[in-house]
This record gives structure tokens, sequence and C-alpha cells, in this order.
């Protein structure tokens, strides 16, 4: 395989990638992530993910680069990160005791080969009923204001998720299972 170049800044998808063993090198793309209102959750992820992997691999076409794009999608209204933690607790009140699904967009490129896979992986989450005292303790204690949809499945202990239906690694922002097969298709 090419040498793997992660076209993100998150520290999720940083984690994710070492643990599961991949070697790879971290050169965020320096793009505007957009979310027309016309495109699906799915395309907007899509989109994203693969401006971000194009605007990397211009610069490093002997590479293998990863876009990756999350974000989480209720009642036809798309969830990214939130501004402030105003924004956060709003995110996390509409989404409490309900039901939501989590997009993530996945584009390689392998700019020598002209080479490209992509996905997109739907996670649908199920939260617990929290009163707002105790979401406004969950959004202290894990920072929300860098994740979609104002929550973090690596640090949740059981209090906000009740259960996942599709990959949990989804949901932490990076589908490891999905992506490992699309990897494979770069020897």
């Amino acid at each position: 395989m090419p040498p793997l170049i992660l076209a993100s800044t998150s520290p999720r998808r940083r984690s994710l990638l070492a643990e599961y063993g991949y070697q790879f090198e971290v050169i965020p793309a320096d793009v505007e992530e957009i979310a027309p209102p016309h495109l699906t959750p799915g395309e907007i992820t899509l989109w994203n993910a693969r401006t971000k992997a194009a605007a990397v691999a211009a610069h490093h076409p002997a590479a293998l680069v990863l876009g990756v794009d999350t974000l989480v999608a209720f009642e036809g209204e798309v969830f990214g990160k939130p501004v402030d933690l105003d924004a956060a607790f709003a995110m996390v009140s509409r989404l409490n005791g309900r039901t939501h699904e989590v997009f993530s967009g996945v584009f390689l490129i392998h700019g020598a080969s002209a080479r490209q896979r992509s996905f997109v992986e739907i996670t649908r989450v199920h939260f617990r009923t929290l009163d707002p005292g105790a979401l406004r303790s969950y959004l202290q204690r894990i920072g929300p204001l860098d994740k979609a949809g104002a929550y973090a499945a690596q640090d949740d202990r059981g209090e906000l998720i009740d259960r996942v239906e599709g990959s949990f690694t989804n949901v932490i922002g990076l589908p490891m299972e999905a992506l490992r097969d699309a990897l494979l298709a770069f020897p």
C-alpha cells in the first residue's frame, strides 16, 4: 500500500487509525466544509471528504490520501459541530431520548494512479433521556465544540448513548470496518 495520509485534524480519527495499527501521516486539508440544503446528509459528507482528500492529494500524488467527513442527521436536519455551548445544548436537547443517524463520507485517492474509492457509512444511534442538568454536565465533561452532534461516543460511558445499530467507530468519526475493506483495494 502507498504511504497513507489522513487529511484531517480530528484526534479521534488519528486515534482510531493508530489503534487499528495503520502507519500514516497527518496533513490537514485547508478547505471549507459545506452543507448545502439541496444535498442529502450522505452527499454532504462525501462531498466534503472528497474535497479534503483531493486538496491534499494534489500536493502528495504518491500517497494514498484519506478524507473523511461526519455529521449527525435528525428529522431532516443536519447537525455539524456546534459553534458554542448554547448550540451544543440545543443539539443534544433535540436528540435527547430519540434516535438519529450518523453519516460518514470516506474518500480515498491515490493521485499518481488516479485511483479512487469512496463510500458513505450510516449508523443509527439511540439516546437515553437525560434531564437538562445532566445534559449540561455531560457537555462540560466532553467538550462538544469539535464534535458533530455535540456528543462524544468514545467518552460516553453509557451516559447518553443507549445503543448503536451499525458501526460504533463510525459514530466516533471513522468507520474502521468499511475503511479496512476499502484500503485493501490499494495494494
